[in-house]
């Protein structure tokens, strides 16, 4: 019998350790190029694989009203390294799914080395692989190294797409002062109080706000000046720069809580998640900053219940690189004019841990069809599978939108195409485009069975 011939897979983040497991579950080997601890980045804290670094949510786990959670569960149904691990090493958080960020990345990187026909060679991959290495999956994510991001760029002819990143700031729990904050999840979602709450009045919320505007902030240089954010992650300071009702609006709306401490309902509430198994740790949710790390604590801890608070991690910002894909990926998320080449993850165009995994999976599964002298479709539009791989390789949501202002997305209903047939409420569409995308999922894995569907 032939050996099977190795699948290369720079990148040991989401992308690239979701298209290794499904690639091996196919019989074929995986050799797995990961750059840290050789060559390190600015915001890793480990050399482990699938390290989470701006947030350890995966955000909401609710597949039949919510999109990300759609995704979720197209993902369990396709044999998701990356889901099962975050299952494993859940932590509470209402309705969406976080996790123990240093057990998840345990989980994945045993499970991976267990397996023998997994290789991983540390090492950094500077430059276009090889023309031997035939069958390739491009997985560095947002922080692909600067001299593989040029090598790229001189092949593809194409302009530099970047935009920045924000993290944010980790605290110790034991740290917070009870006497002020109570943990309660919004309109009590969840199996349990998920969430600490910190609830501040009219007079602190003002002061908040004049502080994020007035601190000091990161200075960029001269590269970074034209580089916008993205949305989903913007920085808190950012935020209340737009208007001084934002945040009240957003990350620190005030409804679906009660405070336990006192009569008066809280003008702006911010709500700090789990961070790690042990409950120790807690992440400050939706406060990405660019300030200093001095103005970072003098800021926070006017925040009632953080007068004392230690901080394990400050926030951070970092820059993010993706490659301009509708004009560079076919379906088959495989580079026009190197077919041999694929990308998954952030640098292909998708935004968030979730979408990088799954455009992983999907890589995984193609290059393992390809291997094995099959090519299978992508899954159809109306399964978040599908909608994210045509909004990448086609640039653009259903009639909106051209290839000229290409973005990075999370996935979302917006990008799958409208119901068909009779009207229906509002609360029911979400819902039926669910059903309608596992039956359509259902359909396609039944079609282009591998060994391990």
């Amino acid at each position: 019998m032939t050996e099977m011939k190795e699948i290369h897979i720079i990148g040991g983040g989401m992308a690239g350790t979701e298209a290794a497991w499904q690639v091996m579950q196919q019989g074929i080997p995986v050799v797995l190029h990961e750059m840290r601890p050789v060559r390190k980045t600015d915001v890793h804290q480990t050399d482990g694989l699938a390290e989470m670094v701006c947030s350890n949510s995966f955000r909401s786990d609710d597949y039949e009203n919510n999109a990300v959670g759609l995704l979720h569960e197209e993902m369990r149904r396709c044999n998701s390294l990356i889901m099962a691990a975050a299952q494993e090493n859940s932590v509470p958080a209402g309705s969406a799914l976080a996790v123990d960020r240093l057990g998840l990345s345990k989980t994945v990187q045993e499970r991976l080395e267990a397996n023998p026909l997994f290789t991983m060679v540390r090492e950094e991959v500077a430059q276009i692989p090889p023309e031997d290495w035939d069958n390739v999956i491009i997985a560095t994510g947002p922080l692909t190294s600067d001299a593989l991001a040029q090598s790229i760029l001189e092949m593809t002819g194409e302009n530099e797409l970047a935009f920045f990143d924000a993290i944010a700031p980790i605290i110790y729990k034991d740290s917070i002062n009870f006497d002020k904050a109570w943990y309660q999840s919004r309109y009590d979602k969840g199996d349990t109080a998920d969430y600490i709450n910190l609830p501040l009045n009219k007079d602190q919320y003002e002061t908040l706000i004049d502080d994020l505007i007035d601190q000091e902030k990161y200075d960029y240089k001269d590269w970074e000046k034209n580089t916008p954010y993205f949305d989903g992650c913007m920085p808190i300071e950012v935020m209340a720069e737009r208007g001084r009702e934002t945040l009240r609006f957003g990350p620190m709306k005030p409804v679906g809580l009660t405070n336990p401490h006192s009569d008066e309902a809280p003008y702006a509430v911010l709500q700090l998640r789990q961070d790690n198994k042990l409950g120790t740790l807690y992440n400050m949710v939706g406060f990405q900053t660019k300030m200093k790390y001095g103005a970072q604590t003098e800021t926070f801890r006017k925040i009632p219940g953080l007068e004392e608070a230690k901080f394990a991690r400050l926030g951070g910002l970092h820059r993010n690189t993706f490659i301009n894909s509708p004009n560079l990926l076919d379906s088959n998320l495989r580079l026009k004019m190197q077919p041999r080449l694929r990308f998954a993850g952030q640098i292909s165009g998708v935004e968030g841990y979730v979408e990088s995994a799954a455009m992983g999976l999907m890589a995984g599964r193609f290059a393992a069809a390809e291997r094995l002298g099959t090519e299978i479709s992508p899954p159809p539009m109306t399964t978040a599978f599908g909608a994210l791989i045509h909004y990448i390789t086609g640039g653009q949501i259903p009639g909106v939108g051209d290839r000229k202002h290409f973005q990075p997305m999370n996935v979302n209903f917006g990008i799958m195409p409208v119901l068909e047939g009779k009207k229906m409420k509002r609360k029911d569409r979400k819902p039926a485009k669910s059903q309608r995308a596992l039956e359509a999922l259902a359909h396609w894995l039944d079609e282009t069975r591998l060994k391990s569907d």
